[in-house]
């Protein structure tokens, strides 16, 4: 016979659907009041991670494809796949997106991990991992305003090198991206404050550290694929 479940998981099942509610109505302050969202990073209990996995999930996802997107400006990938359909390129963006998502999670949260470890941090990987998937929010607005603009000047040029897409129109999208970017990383930085508690100083040198270990890993990439 199978037990019904214990009074305190029922309980906790409960706590993390009514956080996991909250994280979603929390999402936009990540673009407009940061410290706010950042700083409740600092609870590493397991409900509070599982709480805003979903929510967390859906940011990298979304601007996970809204990088993809981006790469086009600087090279395109299916310049070899000039048959496919839309449908199909449409799938392989979307896989793409996800892949950019992951990298962005797992890659990025390391190297910020490796920083905030650098200046004496005792919070673990998660809230690094964190720190780097929410900070990617500014792409999701790339994702919502830029992305249909660019597909309805561009259509499937987007996809192939040699075509209308060049120019400066191009540049345009490039100079949005590079805004992001930065954006982006200027959250990265206030994440780091906020999840620690530090002063700005301590923060930025942080920041610097898990700068350093991004050059020395695209150097080596670089290398290696040279």
């Amino acid at each position: 016979m199978s037990s019904s479940p214990r009074l305190e998981d029922v309980d906790r099942a409960q706590h993390v659907t009514l956080a996991e509610s909250d994280w979603w109505r929390k999402l936009p302050l990540v673009l407009v009041s940061p410290g706010r969202v950042f700083a409740e990073l600092r609870d590493e209990l397991r409900e509070a991670g599982d709480a805003r996995q979903e929510p967390l999930t859906a940011v990298l996802f979304l601007a996970g494809i809204a990088m993809f997107f981006g790469l086009f400006a600087l090279e395109q990938p299916y310049d070899r796949y000039r048959e496919l359909s839309a449908l199909t390129l449409t799938v392989e963006t979307v896989f793409g997106g996800a892949l950019v998502g992951i990298s962005n999670f797992w890659l990025a949260g390391a190297l910020v991990y490796l920083g905030t470890r650098g200046l004496g941090a005792t919070t673990g990987y998660r809230v690094a991992r964190h720190v780097a998937g929410l900070a990617t929010a500014p792409f999701i607005l790339v994702l919502v305003f830029a992305v249909p603009i660019r597909i309805a000047l561009f259509g499937m040029d987007l996809f192939r090198a040699g075509g209308g897409d060049s120019g400066a129109g191009n540049d345009v999208f490039i100079g949005i991206d590079a805004l992001a970017l930065a954006w982006t990383l200027a959250l990265v930085l206030i994440g780091v404050r906020e999840s620690q508690g530090w002063p700005w100083t301590r923060a930025a040198a942080a920041f610097g550290v898990a700068a350093l270990f991004a050059i020395l890993v695209g150097t080596f990439a670089f290398a290696v694929a040279q």
